[in-house]
């Protein structure tokens, strides 16, 4: 049973819609990243998504490539990263979502990198730049209990839709936006979504890319089971003092916008 499709619809039930936050893995300070991840969930994230570096990473925008290069000069890796994931989870029971690239993952070893993600505490992954098409060959039977999260985009037709929902477990990620994360033409987005809504039914969908206010919730939430925020967040970390409250101010007017639609 998924852990993270139960929180959602348990959210749901209740009114909520979901809020995921991004962080990069220990960015933008490796010795409080622990901290700043359970502050983030205090201050109203649902889920978080811990993005581990790479030095290539063609799905981010300007914003999250720059953390990500700064993570890596600070020596972070998978290695800490799930060292990271295993003391958040014995302070939340909230999901823990890992998200990267293959290349890191084929250099660290399918097999490994799945015992670690149970080992951690870790509930899903998303590995976006693994076509559905090599689905089966990547996420084999060590990944057995571990929510695979895939995405959906604006290029992506009706058909493959529903085979990405069929596939997925935990939600289907929709990305509202050609492109890569950060700022966009919000206005164009909406009839993509609103088609995705129809096509997934097996999973809930969370929607990303290009949210970065309370305005940008409001307008995508009648239309998803929750949003998720990455570049916001961290733009204004790589601004923030060192209790990092611009941060935490922002996630919690973004999970307000979560619930003030409903």
């Amino acid at each position: 049973m998924s852990i993270i499709s139960n929180y959602i619809k348990k959210k749901n039930d209740a009114g909520e819609k979901i809020l995921s936050i991004f962080l990069t893995s220990g960015f933008p300070d490796k010795n409080n990243f622990v901290k700043l991840a359970l502050d983030v969930f205090d201050a109203g994230a649902d889920m978080l998504e811990i993005g581990f570096p790479f030095s290539d990473p063609l799905a981010d925008g300007p914003i999250i490539q720059a953390s990500s290069q700064e993570a890596l000069k600070n020596g972070i890796n998978l290695q800490i990263t799930f060292k990271y994931v295993k003391e958040i989870r014995k302070r939340t029971d909230r999901p823990i979502i890992l998200m990267g690239y293959a290349n890191p993952v084929l250099s660290y070893g399918i097999e490994k990198f799945a015992d670690n993600i149970k080992n951690s505490g870790a509930n899903g992954v998303i590995i976006p730049d693994v076509p559905i098409d090599e689905f089966d060959n990547f996420f084999n039977s060590s990944f057995d209990g571990i929510d695979k999260i895939l995405l959906v985009t604006p290029t992506t037709n009706e058909e493959r839709v529903k085979e990405i929902d069929n596939k997925s477990s935990g939600f289907v990620y929709c990305v509202s936006v050609s492109g890569t994360t950060g700022l966009h033409n919000k206005d164009k987005n909406l009839e993509f979504i609103k088609r995705n809504q129809k096509l997934v039914t097996k999973n809930k969908m969370l929607v990303g890319f290009g949210i970065s206010n309370e305005e940008d919730v409001k307008r995508y939430i009648p239309y998803c089971d929750g949003v998720i925020v990455g570049s916001a967040i961290i733009k204004s970390l790589m601004n923030d003092d060192k209790n990092y409250n611009q941060a935490l101010n922002l996630t919690r007017a973004l999970k307000r916008a979560t619930t003030e639609t409903i």
